[in-house]
């Protein structure tokens, strides 16, 4: 089946078998590997992008359901150096192996596009769909927050 998708505002079109996962089409065909495959159930997020403009888990969706859709990765988070909400990860720690990374940041992303200043309690309810193995979610939790501030700081 054919398939055409705008990914981070670039247009990707291509054959796929009929029970491709949007994940692998993001990994395999658009050859953006920011898009991690975690647990291939729904679970644990790493699979997270944004899916005309809503965080959807792209292992539970069919790269056909997604023909037409609109979809951004982490890649396409930012265009020039990193964004607010990267930075902040990294100089509060919000990692360790990284492999919930991307999920966990495009979920704050989200968050932070509506509700500018969110508590510690509404983003801990914001990453619901994302689990992380290593770092027991406080220094996510800050990173998040201290992205909100910086972000208001910087006027975005």
């Amino acid at each position: 089946m054919q398939v055409k998708v705008k990914i981070n505002g670039k247009e990707y079109q291509d054959d796929v078998e009929p029970r491709m996962l949007l994940v692998h089409f993001i990994r395999e065909k658009a050859r953006l590997t920011g898009t991690h495959i975690g647990c291939d159930t729904g679970n644990c997020g790493a699979c997270t992008v944004l899916f005309n403009g809503r965080t959807i888990k792209s292992c539970l969706m069919l790269a056909v359901q997604a023909n037409g859709a609109e979809i951004m990765t982490i890649e396409g988070l930012s265009t020039n150096g990193l964004h607010p909400i990267q930075d902040a990860f990294l100089e509060k720690f919000g990692f360790q192996c990284g492999y919930c990374t991307s999920g966990m940041i495009l979920s704050a992303y989200v968050l932070l596009q509506s509700n500018p200043q969110p508590t510690d309690h509404e983003i801990r309810e914001a990453l619901e769909g994302n689990l992380c193995m290593c770092t027991g979610y406080q220094q996510i939790v800050e990173s998040i927050s201290y992205a909100a501030t910086k972000m208001k700081e910087a006027g975005k």
